[in-house]
């Protein structure tokens, strides 16, 4: 008896315990929460939903970044003619993003009473193809020798360029219509400003292609390290130092994420560079098309000293920008002085470098130069370019961010999940492309022309200025006259020919 009565209670005892646990339960769903443990159990309903939501949003970024990052190695590893593709269609992507901003707005004006209206805008984009591409492909053809057939073609390009700029600018007059003509107008400011942000900056990534894989791919990632970086200092450290906002119209973004981006940026500028310096297919120079690309090899003597690990590395025309007084201040520099010595049997000067002794007549100052030990050469160039990428670049993404916000829009595109569009992901790499390419022909490029290209402004030579150019690099009074004559008619000769 006793043993079923403690049953019983038993029994009411959970009984009594359901109960109020489904009263509890019932309380909380009537109330908005739940009752699930964990850093939840104080959510509503509705803060778990947004939280789900956040969360989902999140993981497809992280998807869709990856995917992308695929692409682009693929790309990369595939080869220069298919990352110079990959290229040109993220241009036309930019170009449909950025016109279609006004054009969404102003769509229920213009659908139906001006005519060609779209049709003008692309015309206007061929024509900057025309002009940008143009150029790169005759300067392609002219340092390749066996691209020299395609020269009388590669000539015309800017008259193709100028003939169809031409018909495209009657056609935008032409199409005007009264009544529309200050919005059309300023359709074509806008056009004209997407085309040289879109167009006229990122035409020098074919050119940093073409000088070798490592000069596009490093500075793109250095953007995009630096755009990463920013968001996790952003928002790990923002506002604890700094209260102020960094840009008034993006409150988003926060000093702490600009200086932490930028420093994690140099950080890995410097040792990014380092690591792809190791391969040849990022540093070998290619001056041709392949659909199917071999093994990319540089001979030795042809990788530039930037590639090779070097004791001196810091270029001089980085001291010439700055004053004398303040470069003497860098710990570790050295000045160099031209020195002339006695003269040689020939009877000319021969002058050379030593480092520069105060006090003596006979030492001119030549350039400066600053000693590192195992380090590459790029490694250097590689932190100018973070630098830019942390201090300039990012101001392209703002650009971006006041051009959404005039027109009300959250994303340039859907086109990417998780991302928007193709501007919402390389609004930074605009600038970037183009201080890449000034920064090459500044302080690394070895030599302005080759020899194919040389051999090309041969063949365009008169007789007569082939005979002058050979007597101006064979001076006459240095070598043998009959070796110098069958030298100038052999040159001549199969030049003729």
């Amino acid at each position: 008896m006793a043993s079923a009565n403690g049953l019983r209670n038993r029994k009411s005892g959970s009984n009594i315990t359901d109960s109020s646990d489904t009263s509890a339960d019932s309380s909380a769903y009537t109330n908005g929460t739940t009752n699930t443990s964990g850093p939840r159990s104080a959510m509503s309903a509705a803060q778990v939903a947004k939280d789900e939501k956040k969360k989902t949003k999140l993981l497809v970024r992280v998807i869709s970044s990856f995917a992308m990052i695929s692409v682009f190695g693929g790309c990369v590893y595939a080869g220069h003619l298919y990352t110079c593709g990959v290229v040109a269609l993220a241009q036309i992507m930019l170009f449909r993003e950025l016109v279609k901003v006004r054009y969404s707005v102003y769509f229920a004006k213009v659908e139906n009473t001006i005519p060609l209206f779209r049709t003008t805008q692309w015309a206007w984009f061929s024509v900057a193809i025309f002009y940008t591409y143009g150029d790169f492909i005759s300067e392609v053809v002219q340092s390749n020798s066996d691209l020299h057939y395609l020269v009388p073609y590669a000539e015309y390009s800017k008259t193709i360029a100028f003939t169809w700029y031409s018909a495209v600018f009657v056609l935008t007059i032409a199409t005007m219509q009264v009544g529309h003509i200050k919005f059309q107008l300023n359709q074509l400011c806008w056009t004209i400003v997407v085309l040289c942000m879109t167009l006229g900056q990122m035409k020098y990534i074919m050119h940093n292609i073409f000088n070798g894989l490592i000069w596009f791919t490093l500075p793109f990632l250095l953007v995009c390290c630096n755009d990463v970086m920013a968001y996790f200092c952003g928002r790990s450290f923002g506002r604890k130092f700094i209260k102020k906002p960094f840009i008034w119209f993006s409150p988003n973004k926060t000093w702490e994420g600009f200086i932490g981006g930028g420093i994690c940026t140099l950080v890995v500028a410097w040792y990014l560079s380092r690591i792809l310096a190791q391969f040849n297919w990022m540093i070998c120079p290619v001056n041709k098309f392949e659909l199917f690309p071999g093994k990319l090899e540089c001979p030795d003597n042809e990788i530039h000293h930037m590639f090779v690990e070097a004791q001196s590395i810091f270029p001089p025309q980085l001291f010439d920008i700055f004053p004398k007084h303040l470069v003497r201040m860098i710990p570790g520099i050295d000045e160099i002085c031209s020195v002339e010595n006695d003269a040689s049997e020939s009877g000319v000067l021969s002058p050379t470098l030593e480092t520069c002794i105060p006090g003596e007549d006979s030492h001119s100052f030549h350039h400066f130069e600053m000693v590192l030990k195992n380090v590459y050469p790029i490694q250097i160039h590689a932190v100018w370019l973070g630098l830019f990428a942390s201090v300039v670049a990012p101001f392209g993404g703002f650009l971006a961010s006041a051009i959404k916000r005039a027109y009300g829009i959250k994303d340039f595109d859907s086109l990417i999940p998780g991302h928007g569009g193709f501007t919402d992901r390389f609004d930074c790499q605009f600038l970037m492309a183009l201080c890449t390419w000034v920064h090459y022909n500044s302080f690394c490029r070895m030599s302005t022309i080759s020899v194919p290209k040389l051999v090309y402004h041969w063949n365009l030579l008169s007789l007569t200025e082939k005979q002058q150019f050979l007597e101006a690099i064979v001076p006459s009074d240095n070598v043998d006259h009959r070796l110098l004559r069958r030298f100038q008619e052999y040159a001549l000769s199969g030049i003729a020919k």
